[in-house]
């Protein structure tokens, strides 16, 4: 009985194995006996055995013991204890083994990996071949029914690839934990549960990186517009496992090339904030000009810069985008509190600002355009004006053609000021 995935499995590997000991100078009588020589190589009879010999090379495990030290798999006493965690599900809201599914790292000899990705090849019934040599299913006693080994004996030597030690042994290269019990102390040797870091690698990358993503980030990047939403994880650390052979620590840490995220961990900082509505004039009381000096002195050095390129034209306008985008978060910050701190009566507030910044006119402000035109007007003369105080005799006066850029920029940023 012929399996599929098992046929495609060694397809690869013969395809792999010529691709590797081919040479371009090879003559065709050659290349013929090394085909033959591959097909001896990779006959079930000759293959299996072989691989059921190296299936102890490689021990499946939750935890593996080397994400904690490279070394310490192997100690004076033997080799450390494979755990496979039998944790159950329970609704208990934890983040831990048994509430997230996945699949069991392994760890051992590299050159021995290829027997854990043969017993670990997905059937079409959904489980992996590891499963069905447990369980003795049909299909794989028709696979391992093969001359000159008897199938009792290829099964025993590929579930040494599970097979639970007879004692547990730790190393001294692991992190231990007294923990106290009772009047004793229980010595615990902390390790890292491989799939679920692997799985947040992944989930993160989808994220960050997912297909599904890419046209509304370009979007955000251009600053165009769209009716697609995305999320974003900032404060992120990658970590390496293995350095240069990250196949030495274990299987799903070759797969991901050795590295793994962690998320930002650090207790948050928190600011006490009065956030308070303008009464008179948003330019001043809300956006205040100590706020913008460093954006002010970036603009000063480009200003007395020599020279007169892309480079230098490019730095200008985003320089320009951030005094905009600070405006946008003032902006939003006295709308959050203008329904409970506007009052009409008490308010000396300019009448476009008005309509720009509080909660009863917000239909209008979506509807209207005069009071919009008079803002980014006043916008841009306040920037200048700012800029040119903080700087004093040292500022460099804005031309006409520098004042049309700002305005540019600004109008650019029309509808996030509606």
């Amino acid at each position: 009985m012929e399996i599929p995935e098992v046929a495609r499995f060694f397809d690869e590997r013969k395809e792999a194995w010529l691709k590797k000991n081919q040479k371009a100078s090879m003559s065709e009588e050659e290349v013929f006996e090394l085909k033959l020589k591959c097909e001896e190589i990779f006959r079930l009879e000759n293959w299996l055995p072989d691989a059921a010999k190296r299936a102890g090379q490689i021990s499946v495990a939750s935890h593996p013991c080397t994400f904690s030290h490279p070394s310490a798999r192997k100690n004076k006493n033997g080799y450390v204890s494979s755990i496979i965690a039998g944790n159950i599900f329970r609704k208990d809201g934890l983040l831990r083994s048994g509430n997230v599914k996945l699949k069991n790292d392994a760890l051992g000899n590299a050159a021995a990996l290829d027997v854990h990705k043969f017993l670990h090849l997905e059937l079409e019934d959904n489980r992996l071949l590891l499963e069905h040599i447990v369980t003795d299913s049909i299909e794989v006693r028709s696979l391992l029914n093969v001359k000159g080994t008897s199938y009792d004996t290829l099964k025993q030597n590929f579930l040494k690839m599970i097979e639970n030690s007879s004692e547990e042994i730790t190393s001294s290269k692991i992190k231990q934990v007294y923990f106290p019990v009772e009047e004793d102390y229980h010595q615990l040797s902390l390790l890292t549960n491989s799939g679920m870091l692997y799985e947040l690698k992944k989930r993160i990358d989808t994220i960050r990186f997912g297909e599904e993503f890419k046209e509304v980030k370009e979007s955000k990047k251009k600053n165009e517009f769209s009716e697609d939403t995305f999320c974003d994880l900032y404060d992120l650390t990658t970590i390496g496992y293995g350095g240069t052979k990250p196949q030495n620590i274990s299987v799903l840490n070759s797969k991901n090339g050795g590295k793994a995220h962690l998320l930002h961990s650090m207790p948050p900082s928190l600011e006490t904030r009065d956030i308070h509505f303008p009464k008179r004039n948003f330019f001043g009381e809300t956006l205040k000009i100590w706020e913008l000096k460093e954006i002010f002195h970036a603009l000063q050095s480009i200003f007395k810069t020599d020279y007169n390129n892309v480079t230098i034209r490019e730095g200008r306008d985003y320089r320009y985008q951030q005094l905009v985008d600070k405006m946008i978060q003032k902006m939003w910050l006295g709308r959050a509190v203008s329904k409970e701190q506007y009052y009409e009566k008490n308010s000396l507030l300019k009448s476009h600002q008005k309509v720009w910044l509080c909660h009863e006119f917000s239909e209008q402000r979506e509807i209207e355009d005069k009071w919009l035109d008079t803002l980014i007007t006043e916008s841009v003369n306040w920037f200048i004006k700012s800029y040119e105080k903080s700087f004093g005799n040292k500022a460099v006066k804005f031309g006409h053609e520098e004042r049309l850029k700002l305005l540019e920029i600004v109008e650019k940023n029309r509808e996030a000021l509606r």
